[in-house]
């Protein structure tokens, strides 16, 4: 390799195994060079040890502006918890504060979402899989359900856009997610391939148009969504006619597309046929979650390195990262942040509450 060139990294994000890195992990990682890593609560304790732990990631890689992402939105899907983190409601509690004062819905999403950034900086993440642009459809699986900002297109995209806004405020990239639209699921696509017959008039009209109004968002996470009136044979994350026809087509979204996680049983098939399917079908990444050494091994044996259109994708991307320069607000300033979130969530949600 030319003193030119520079390495390219492998079109996948992993996942680890559990709280810090094995001696495999390091060795496996090193040499397969991935493009980012994924952290679950499985591999967070409290804030030493996943700040150290995200830190041995960039090391082993050796690079800063890797990539390093989390499932951060708030309600169920939470990976830093209490008691060493705040507590965040669910995006739909935001959506019920809409009925009462729609410029209080948005500007406390903001704030929660730029107490969020703060949050996951200080634990050495710089990207979180969120907002969820997902509409709620009534009867649907509770896959979405409360992730879900509301039923209602203009809905989603003012609190959403607000989140976007205050994660990029607070030096964390967003991924939009579940491009083009997973609220239509009517069964958990962890577990089962979801299938739904709206429409493309229907899909393109609701479904679609959050993505579509947000479509300048820097990266977006698949669905795994059968949309039998687009593509009646492959899931979105491995159908070309989806990535292609809709995503780039319909919605036009030209930024990094990754695929939700490779090892949801709504994919058929070996982990090795997915990678290479949604490789193939038009995916900028592959991404494995659950840290597993055979999947991963499987997954790395079928991603190339990042080259053409992908490769300018991420790299868009890790500039995001590397371009945030952000000052630690300061005890009087979080103060404040906090003491103005209760109080704009207070006809809606309090933070002692059990439940979200």
């Amino acid at each position: 390799m030319s003193g030119l060139e520079v390495k390219k990294p492998r079109a996948c994000i992993l996942g680890i195994g559990g709280t810090e890195l094995s001696n495999w992990e390091k060795g496996f990682f090193r040499e397969a060079d991935p493009y980012g890593f994924i952290l679950f609560a499985r591999n967070v304790e409290d804030h030493n040890q996943i700040r150290t732990l995200t830190d041995q990631l960039r090391d082993v890689v050796g690079k800063n502006n890797v990539p390093i992402l989390v499932d951060q939105e708030g309600g169920r899907v939470m990976r830093l918890k209490p008691p060493h983190w705040r507590k965040i409601p669910a995006a739909g509690v935001f959506g019920e504060l809409v009925d009462k004062s729609p410029e209080d819905a948005r500007e406390a999403a903001y704030i929660n979402a730029r107490l969020m950034a703060m949050d996951l900086r200080e634990a050495g993440f710089n990207t979180t899989c969120a907002p969820v642009l997902d509409l709620r459809f009534p009867g649907m699986s509770d896959v979405v359900g409360d992730r879900s900002y509301g039923a209602d297109v203009a809905r989603v995209v003012v609190l959403a856009s607000a989140v976007a806004a205050g994660l990029l405020d607070g030096g964390i990239a967003p991924i939009i997610k579940h491009i083009p639209g997973h609220g239509r699921a009517a069964v958990d696509s962890h577990k089962d391939l979801p299938i739904v017959s709206a429409t493309r008039a229907e899909l393109s009209e609701l479904d679609f148009a959050p993505f579509r109004q947000m479509k300048d968002v820097m990266a977006a996470m698949s669905a795994h969504l059968l949309f039998t009136a687009i593509d009646d044979q492959r899931p979105g994350t491995v159908s070309a006619t989806i990535i292609n026809d809709v995503i780039r087509g319909d919605i036009g979204f030209e930024n990094l597309l990754i695929s939700d996680d490779l090892s949801m049983e709504a994919l058929g098939g070996s982990i090795a046929s997915r990678t290479h399917e949604c490789l193939s079908a038009g995916c900028d990444i592959a991404l494995h979650c659950n840290g597993k050494r055979t999947e991963m091994e499987e997954v790395v044996s079928m991603t190339p390195l990042l080259s053409g259109a992908a490769l300018l994708r991420s790299q868009n991307f890790t500039n995001q990262i590397s371009s945030f320069k952000i000052d630690k607000p300061s005890s009087s300033q979080l103060t404040d942040w906090r003491m103005r979130l209760a109080d704009l969530l207070a006809p809606v949600w309090q933070a002692e509450d059990t439940g979200t």
